[in-house]
């Protein structure tokens, strides 16, 4: 597995896609944060509510452009039948594949700190920044993040075309972050299941941790969804076999 993983973060590192990629996450974001009309330098408040209520929807399309490659250009050059033949397991296959876009992923998240650092050196002393509640964010983003990868990864391993598996990959991203939030807001669902069918959506749980209080039951709740698609992932791998 750890030869997997070397060469997929090599290939990722070497992937113009991944640089635009990240570039344009940062260009959307500083300019957002700190230029456009209503940034924190306006508002006169110390917040990052802006940058952890926008980052989400960047990387719903930022994320699937990562790992659209993963498993469908291998597919597509016939190199994934060569890589299982290797004394290594589907499964391993598919964690070396995951830990590297989730490098990359961390990678591009640990600079995302600077925001933090910068606003909190401008804000007033009698007007902090709530770190409590930016801390438990950061952690809320990151877990999102790591869900968004192993869909990503996911729906590159259900097809041999990346516009594809990119298309599938923010569809899925959507879905699980805000289409069971509005799927729970309808009056059919009010009073009845609208609790239950939120929960089963990622903003419930990206919300709950952003109040800045970490609770285990969501950091289960996105090692459970990130397994599933992983799970997922190997039985993709796997139905080349049947």
């Amino acid at each position: 597995m750890k030869a997997i993983l070397k060469k997929e973060i090599n290939l990722l590192f070497s992937s113009l896609i991944a640089y635009i990629s990240m570039a344009v996450f940062f260009v959307v974001l500083s300019l957002n944060l700190f230029v456009f009309q209503g940034n924190i330098l306006d508002s006169n408040y110390a917040t990052l509510d802006t940058f952890f209520t926008l980052t989400p929807w960047i990387l719903i399309f930022l994320i699937p452009a990562i790992t659209m490659r993963t498993f469908a250009d291998e597919k597509q050059s016939g190199t994934l039948e060569f890589l299982t033949t290797k004394p290594v397991t589907d499964l391993q296959i598919v964690l070396g594949k995951y830990l590297a876009a989730l490098f990359l992923w961390t990678f591009t998240f640990i600079p995302t700190l600077i925001y933090f650092i910068a606003i909190k050196k401008l804000s007033l002393a009698e007007a902090p920044i709530d770190s409590g509640a930016t801390y438990g964010s950061y952690i809320g983003l990151y877990f999102l993040g790591a869900v968004f990868v192993a869909i990503g990864v996911f729906a590159s391993a259900i097809t041999n075309n990346q516009i594809v598996a990119f298309l599938v990959g923010v569809f899925l991203c959507y879905l699980m972050y805000d289409a069971f939030f509005r799927i729970s807001s309808l009056d059919i669902f009010q009073g009845k299941l609208d609790y239950f069918i939120q929960s089963i959506g990622l903003n419930a749980h990206y919300d709950s941790i952003s109040r800045g209080v970490v609770d285990t039951r969501d950091i289960i709740y996105f090692l459970s969804v990130i397994s599933l698609f992983l799970i997922g992932t190997r039985t993709a791998l796997e139905s080349r076999k049947w």
